[in-house]
């Protein structure tokens, strides 16, 4: 089968440049990728994808200089024996172990959101990454680079575009009495927001007990999501705002 790259032809086996060229590929593309994740303060960051995708790739780097071993200079020995090579078994044991640490990174807060799925997503499609370039399917690891970048970088910013244009809004705002919630519910009507649903939470901090409230309502056209936060924040009583 020709290769779209044929450039690359030289460099796809066990060769000592080869050898290099996917170690290094696979440290560059897993590290920029993890770059967006560690700039969010996500619990995977650029030296957790430079490793996971390094490490898949050594896998199938071992596979393939096994399976030139067994063709090559173990070929009678694994004959004798009827020993075969399945090049396949280590990526096997790759695709499915890397989700015990992308199931590291998934938590529920306490606000009952659930954070880290596109960092653990990540972390898989990075060690899957790593296994082409490892095989020296590098037109496969650019094309995959690409599209992740541009589903975590471009498509994430549309999302946030799109939010932040969208008339429905859910605010957790943390306060210090209760009493203060009818201030902050009065100060959200005055700005011809209608509120949908109030869902009170209290939280036992070592300090003392935090409430917590969600509030769910839709902005007129007039209104920013920015504003409004920014106008619930300038409460002394206020210690947390977040839109969820």
């Amino acid at each position: 089968m020709n290769s779209l790259l044929p450039f690359f032809d030289p460099i796809r086996g066990v060769s000592m440049p080869g050898l290099i060229f996917k170690m290094i590929l696979a440290v560059i593309f897993g590290g920029l990728i993890g770059l967006e994740r560690g700039h969010k303060h996500r619990a995977a960051g650029s030296r957790t994808y430079m490793i996971v995708c390094l490490g898949a790739a050594l896998t199938i780097i071992l596979s393939q200089y096994e399976s030139s071993l067994v063709l090559g200079p173990w070929h009678e020995i694994s004959e004798m024996l009827g020993r075969k090579v399945d090049v396949t078994r280590y990526a096997e044991k790759v695709v499915s172990g890397i989700g015990f640490i992308g199931a590291g990174t998934i938590i529920v807060t306490g606000r009952q959101e659930i954070k880290g799925l596109t960092t653990a997503a990540g972390l898989w499609t990075s060690a899957c990454m790593g296994l082409a370039i490892g095989s020296g399917y590098y037109e496969c690891a650019i094309l995959a680079f690409i599209l992740i970048l541009f589903t975590t970088v471009v498509l994430e910013k549309f999302s946030a575009w799109v939010v932040a244009r969208a008339r429905n809004m859910d605010l957790y705002i943390e306060f210090e009495k209760m009493e203060n919630l009818g201030e902050i519910i009065n100060t959200i009507k005055s700005m011809d927001i209608q509120i949908f649903d109030v869902d009170i939470q209290r939280e036992k901090q070592s300090n003392g007990v935090t409430i917590g409230a969600v509030i769910s309502s839709r902005l007129p056209k007039k209104e920013t999501h920015s504003h409004v936060m920014s106008k619930i924040s300038k409460f002394d009583f206020v210690t947390v705002v977040d839109e969820i």
